[in-house]
């Protein structure tokens, strides 16, 4: 990681002068997409906004080009800039492979053709302009999650971001694991999280680990180019070893309904992974092995807020239903929360949002409410707001406040509007149930089933249409998780 003087900007432009760049930038990538695809071209924006921050000073080498070399390049345009941009990019990107080694990422910069030299000129001396960068570096990351959402390496949603964060309330000096970060924007928005409430720079520890290389390294520009100081470990699989160290916070975007949790050769391991201590999990699918994961990563008052597949809230299948059962057992199941279909963009699965704690008594930080042996349940699966000008869904700011305020009231936090308010069950909404009514009900951990309306003797036409298609989505899509593992026991016929 760059020292934190070095990620400050060298000039600061005027205020009007912020807003009018930013803009060019805007088109600017857009018009780049249609000479470049637009990942390589969403790429390439965000590598020159991490050297716009970054690459100033190399005490080590002075012949090294930094970013005034490459502006100063780009105003005189005596030389062909696409040069300049990959020596820059080249020098001064985080590496791909080991943290800490490498020479950037030279074998992963898009090709530059020969058509974009006005183009990437203009784009330089833009983004020289904009003095803060945040609100570019965010459409940034939303134009690269729309280019590979088609092979499920979106990033989270920001909405659902701020959710996530907000139920697991990250505390100044807490560890903070992201296991699978994407772009680190959970590390981010938990930053910002806290530092709303410290008033200074917080003193947490932020880590994230990524699978894959070239995400990983878009992680590192997303914090850096923040100025937030987090570690994120050399891509790999974040499964395939247990956590050496305990977390207070772990925030997942877990991939839903991953097919496998480990490599063939080692599916039929003997049982000496502390996170597997009486079975291992389910081979065709990765939700039990992951929520495993998480919940041996805890520490003793540890909390985890990630996002799961429905199926594992209700699947019949005996080995999930003995993890929902452990999970109850332990009372550390806090609160489940149904999200609205759609709202992730790149797949109709229906998911909720799992709240995990090792610790619901009464504590400063948690809220004054005792709730061993209890769980909330939210089924928001109507609250969500269409985006303009689309179709798509998002959760929304009104429908995210409510979720957040119904979950602080519940646990007797002073949070979003809340205080001296008690919990109130709301009918077709949320409802707090006992672990005995949950452990009566075989472990079912779906919101509906908890939070559905007593019967009544006549419904609307609308209702019964709205409740059939929601039983529709949800077979469906149980069918969809069962695929592999049917596919498992024909191999093995």
């Amino acid at each position: 990681m760059n020292s934190k003087r070095a990620l400050r900007p060298s000039t600061r432009p005027a205020a009007g002068v912020t807003r009018d760049a930013s803009l060019e930038v805007g088109q600017l990538t857009a018009d780049l997409s249609r000479l470049m695809n637009s990942h390589d071209a969403t790429r390439l924006v965000l590598g020159l906004l991490y050297l716009s921050r970054t690459a100033h000073v190399d005490s080590r080498l002075s012949a090294a080009p930094t970013w005034p070399w490459l502006l100063h390049q780009a105003a005189k345009g005596e030389v062909p800039i696409r040069r300049a941009v990959t020596q820059c990019l080249g020098r001064w990107l985080p590496p791909t492979d080991i943290e800490g080694n490498g020479t950037g990422m030279r074998d992963a910069m898009p090709s530059l053709p020969p058509n974009i030299e006005v183009l990437l000129r203009r784009l330089i001396q833009a983004i020289g302009a904009a003095g803060q960068v945040g609100d570019l570096l965010d459409q940034c990351l939303l134009n690269l999650s729309a280019a590979q959402a088609h092979g499920s390496h979106y990033f989270t949603p920001q909405d659902i971001v701020r959710l996530m964060v907000g139920v697991a309330a990250p505390q100044d000096g807490h560890r903070v694991l992201d296991p699978v970060c994407g772009s680190g924007g959970l590390l981010v928005e938990s930053h910002r999280y806290v530092s709303e409430r410290v008033g200074v720079n917080p003193t947490m520890v932020l880590l994230g680990k990524e699978q894959h290389a070239h995400t990983s390294q878009v992680a590192r520009m997303n914090l850096a180019v923040r100025g937030i100081d987090a570690r994120i470990f050399p891509p790999g699989d974040s499964l395939a070893e247990p956590e050496t160290v305990p977390y207070d916070i772990v925030l997942a975007n877990l991939p839903f309904n991953q097919p496998a949790w480990a490599p063939k050769d080692r599916q039929d391991q003997p049982l000496v992974d502390p996170r597997w201590l009486d079975e291992l999990p389910p081979k065709g699918s990765a939700n039990s092995a992951w929520i495993l994961h998480i919940a041996h990563a805890l520490s003793t008052q540890g909390r985890a807020a990630f996002l799961m597949a429905d199926i594992a809230a209700k699947s019949p299948q005996p080995a999930t239903r003995r993890l929902r059962e452990r999970l109850v057992r332990d009372d550390m199941v806090e609160c489940v929360i149904a999200l609205p279909p759609r709202v992730f963009g790149h797949t109709e699965a229906t998911a909720g949002l799992w709240v995990l704690n090792k610790d619901k008594s009464a504590r400063p930080g948690w809220g004054s409410a005792d709730r061993r042996g209890q769980v909330l349940f939210i089924n928001a699966r109507r609250d969500f707001e269409l985006i303009p000008a689309s179709r798509a869904r998002r959760l929304g700011a009104r429908h995210t406040n409510r979720i957040l305020t119904a979950l602080a009231r519940w646990r007797g936090l002073p949070e979003c509007g809340s205080a001296d308010l008690p919990h109130r069950d709301e009918p077709d909404w949320s409802r707090s149930c006992t672990t005995d009514e949950i452990t009566h009900r075989l472990y079912d951990l779906m919101p509906t089933t908890y939070t559905a309306k007593p019967p009544e003797h006549t419904s609307s036409t609308g209702s019964r249409i709205y409740e059939l298609k929601r039983e529709l989505i949800e077979m469906l899509e149980e069918g969809h998780a069962l695929e592999p593992r049917l596919l498992d026991a024909l191999e093995e016929i």
